[in-house]
């Protein structure tokens, strides 16, 4: 498979390292305005720049036809445009704010464990995120994800960064050192707590799994997650 890597940050680094142990091909990378080789000769794109380039990017993909799997986060106030545009050109759109395949289960638990709790008011929901200093967003897109599972199950009517609010999920955002990437989700009531946790070690498991996403997405038209990849629904 011919991949184009939008965005060569440490993720595009290790995507490019492990695509190429599996037997794939490189055939375009841009970073900036530093582009090298040739982005139409690729079967596929895997996106992981920074929120001002993937609208940009993504768009780029669909007018050549090129099926693109997206790993950057917080640009997501355009979702609705880049539908549209996919829907438009006939194009292929894989969007995950996480590719990690266990990540993906912690979410499908995350969802069980806030439906479990529902009933039981005197447990009161939180979520801590801790990530490396250079990330740009806070929350990190997991987190949202993650409290879009917890608020679909919940009388909460959103998320805000460390709120104070009963009637809101609070996030605490940590950035710290050079932290892949830990999520807590704790359920706290006056005698006792219970909590889940997702710790990545590496990057790999986030490339690995962006990697497989974009093994499975050639072919298809829409757009798509990681559900579908791993067949969670």
């Amino acid at each position: 498979m011919k991949i184009a890597l939008l965005g060569y940050g440490k993720m595009g680094r290790t995507i490019e390292q492990l695509a190429i142990q599996k037997g794939h091909q490189i055939v375009y990378k841009s970073a900036g305005t530093n582009q090298e080789g040739n982005l139409e000769l690729a079967d596929i794109a895997i996106e992981f720049s920074i929120p001002e380039a993937a609208f940009a990017n993504i768009t780029t993909c669909f007018e050549h036809g090129i099926p693109v799997v997206c790993g950057t986060t917080g640009w997501l106030a355009r979702w609705d445009e880049v539908l549209n545009n996919c829907e438009r050109s006939n194009g292929s759109l894989l969007y995950a704010s996480n590719f990690s395949v266990g990540v993906n289960l912690f979410f499908n638990l995350n969802s069980y464990l806030a439906r479990l709790m529902q009933p039981y008011k005197d447990y009161i929901p939180s979520l801590e995120e801790i990530h490396h200093t250079q990330k740009k967003d806070a929350p990190s897109g997991t987190a949202i994800t993650l409290a879009e599972g917890i608020l679909s199950n919940s009388e909460k009517s959103s998320w805000e960064l460390e709120t104070e609010d009963p009637n809101k999920l609070s996030i605490k955002a940590i950035r710290e050192g050079d932290v892949k990437g830990t999520h807590i989700i704790s359920y706290t009531s006056p005698i006792d707590s219970l909590s889940i946790k997702h710790e990545a070690f590496s990057r790999e498991g986030f490339a690995l799994g962006a990697i497989l996403a974009a093994e499975w997405l050639p072919g298809k038209k829409g757009v798509f997650s990681m559900k579908d990849v791993l067949n969670l629904k």
